[in-house]
């Protein structure tokens, strides 16, 4: 047990570091700290709504758990004989790629060619960290328990955000590999601001 702790301690450190160089970066490429109605909230409700991806939390944060369980229930599948840090450093280092790499123009572009994501400027400095914050919390609750339980949160995660946001990790994976207008009408059924 006790060899463990050296690489616990700096496995969380390389996870601060992780969302420092995130908000570096992202401050840097001009992207707000905070949403700029000036106002920080916990939770956005709806994924229309001009404060998504400006808070702490909106219905991508499902996303963002998703993307951690899927790191410990794929690596106990792929890499049986990788340990806590091996793995924590996938999430650390994928999390961090994400979130920077969704922010480069290309990835923008990608979005916004997407009826759902017209009009994104990319997060906030605050929802960005916060999500790569709550998809490492992702990764420690499944690293906690079984597979099976693991699988089944996915699972129920990514029903919940289809049905009640109609998004979730596998309909904006599908929409930006291979967009299916069915799908996008349907996202845009719930869409307050669509043409009628």
């Amino acid at each position: 047990m006790r060899s463990e702790s050296p690489h616990t301690i700096w496995s969380f450190a390389a996870a601060l570091a992780g969302a420092a160089l995130i908000g570096i970066t992202l401050y840097a490429w001009g992207q707000p700290l905070i949403c700029t109605c000036g106002e920080v909230r916990f939770w956005v409700g709806s994924v229309f709504s001009s404060g998504n991806s400006q808070h702490i939390a909106d219905w991508y944060t499902l996303s963002h758990i998703v993307h951690g369980l899927l790191v410990v229930l794929l690596g106990r599948l792929l890499v049986p004989g990788w340990g806590f840090a091996g793995l924590f450093a996938v999430a650390i280092v994928t999390g961090v790629a994400w979130e920077i790499v969704e922010h480069t123009d290309w990835v923008l572009d990608q979005f916004r060619a997407t009826t759902l994501y017209q009009g994104y400027l990319g997060d906030s400095v605050l929802n960005a960290v916060s999500d790569y914050l709550w998809m490492l919390g992702g990764f420690l609750v499944a690293w906690q328990l079984r597979s099976f339980w693991v699988l089944l949160i996915i699972l129920c995660f990514e029903i919940v955000a289809a049905s009640v946001a109609r998004d979730s990790l596998a309909l904006t994976t599908l929409m930006l590999i291979y967009p299916v207008e069915a799908i996008e009408a349907w996202q845009q059924e719930i869409n307050p601001n669509a043409v009628k």
